[in-house]
């Protein structure tokens, strides 16, 4: 499997498309929050809003890649990367959020992908990634831990049990 993060760009508009049709038919909550803060039918509005590049006081700045599969030429899944964290991020978010789209799951999309955002974060200078995920995602644990993660510890928010994991690079 020939995985790589891109940016959105005008030439991927058929394959978000149709993976967020998917995602969106599935009735799944699509993770991470930055691909589906906004309506994709607008893709320009979509693409050009994607990213926070000025923080405010509920967001930091972040950088949203998609991840393609080079040998199908589909868009796979996506990550957003944080760029530091804030208050709410350090509880519940960490530097990474992850989905796979729903048809593509089970095959280590979601830890091949993981692994090429370390690789981004370490260009940005993030030496030690917090990622954050649901208990009961057994999936999404192995796949943090499949990439290093240590398990800091467990805590409850909005009354769902999160476990937080960190990983050095």
């Amino acid at each position: 499997m020939n995985l790589k993060l891109v940016k959105l760009e005008d030439k991927y508009r058929d394959q978000l498309n149709d993976m967020m049709d998917e995602w969106t038919a599935s009735g799944e909550k699509i993770i991470p929050w930055a691909i589906r803060k906004n309506d994709y039918h607008n893709f320009e509005k979509y693409k050009n809003d994607i990213e926070t590049l000025q923080p405010d006081e509920n967001h930091v700045p972040d950088s949203t890649f998609f991840c393609l599969d080079v040998d199908r030429n589909i868009l796979v899944g996506a990550v957003n990367i944080r760029h530091y964290l804030n208050e709410q991020l350090l509880l519940d978010g960490g530097h990474i959020g992850d989905g796979v789209r729903p048809s593509e799951r089970r095959k280590g999309i979601a830890t091949k992908m993981i692994g090429l955002a370390l690789e981004e974060c370490k260009k940005l200078g993030i030496s030690k990634v917090l990622m954050v995920c649901d208990k009961d995602n057994i999936a999404s644990s192995k796949s943090i831990i499949h990439n290093g993660g240590i398990l800091e510890n467990e805590i409850i928010v909005d009354g769902k049990l999160k476990q937080r994991y960190w990983i050095e690079i």
